[in-house]
């Protein structure tokens, strides 16, 4: 006699009982999470409205100085900070060794200038990133690279780091391998003058052009850099906390200084488009 509790033939059979079933589902990899600080609250909407739009990132805090951002990253114990340099009260070179111990920091900003580069990365920073250098997926991977140790440097960030370890004396605090920096040590014939030619074309695209100031002061330099990314008057005046009419006079100034008649020309020079004199600091 057929078993009454056996299902009928040909009935869809019941799933098989899931080993599994007592065991919670897997968490989600937790976000890393970021601080963002500049005084400008357009680019932080920005900045935070471009990392929250990925899974693996969250902003649990906006800043407008570098006490915010101390008191943010103290509080929140972030992943990374993204720093701008230029900020009313106290700005990010002040806030970085305070920060630094907290939080892997990355600066964040328009400021170019060698010497500001070169200081941030002595008071702890690990990463220089200049507006109008990087694309959005670039500070992703800016933000996911710094935690695992892995540093990212713009070109122009590049560059400075590249001119700070030229300016150190040659052999000072290093010794080389016995076969390497002798005269005697690896014997071949002299250069050709095409081999040089050959080989300082090469040296030229690989260096990041580092002369950018074209002897502009800091607010000309900064402002060129605004103009360069297509801000007008207004915008500019907005982000530097000054008027339209000061954000004139420094145009007027800096299309001397660039011999330059209009906006397209300045920047075509400032970008390194444009056939250019040698340029330094003013």
């Amino acid at each position: 006699m057929p078993d009454p509790t056996s299902p009928h033939p040909g009935s869809p059979q019941p799933p098989p009982p899931n080993p599994f079933e007592d065991f919670p589902p897997p968490a989600p990899a937790t976000p890393l999470r970021v601080v963002v600080a500049d005084d400008n609250p357009v680019v932080r909407a920005g900045l935070t409205a471009l990392l929250s739009g990925r899974a693996d990132i969250t902003v649990v805090a906006e800043a407008a100085d570098g006490r915010e951002a101390y008191e943010a990253t103290n509080h929140h114990h972030p992943d990374v900070v993204l720093l701008d340099v230029r900020m009313p009260g106290v700005d990010g070179i002040s806030a970085l060794p305070y920060l630094a111990p907290l939080a892997p920091v990355v600066m964040l900003t328009y400021s170019r200038e060698s010497q500001i580069v070169q200081e941030a990365l002595r008071r702890g920073a690990g990463g220089y990133l200049v507006h109008g250098e990087f694309t959005a997926d670039q500070l992703v991977a800016a933000v996911r690279d710094i935690t695992a140790g892995r540093p990212h440097f713009t070109p122009t960030a590049a560059g400075a780091l590249l001119a700070q370890l030229r300016e150190t004396p040659a052999g000072a605090g290093t010794t080389l391998p016995e076969d390497l920096g002798s005269a005697t040590a690896h014997k071949q014939d002299p250069p050709t003058p095409r081999s040089e030619g050959i080989f300082m074309k090469g040296l030229s695209r690989l260096q990041p052009d580092v002369g950018q100031s074209w002897r502009l002061s800091t607010r000309e330099a900064e402002i060129m850099d605004l103009i360069a990314s297509g801000m007008n008057n207004q915008q500019i005046a907005a982000t530097c906390f000054i008027s339209e009419k000061t954000v004139k006079n420094h145009i007027n100034r800096i299309f001397a200084k660039l011999h330059s008649t209009s906006r397209s020309e300045a920047t075509a020079k400032w970008l390194g488009t444009a056939p250019r004199p040698d340029r330094g600091l003013g």
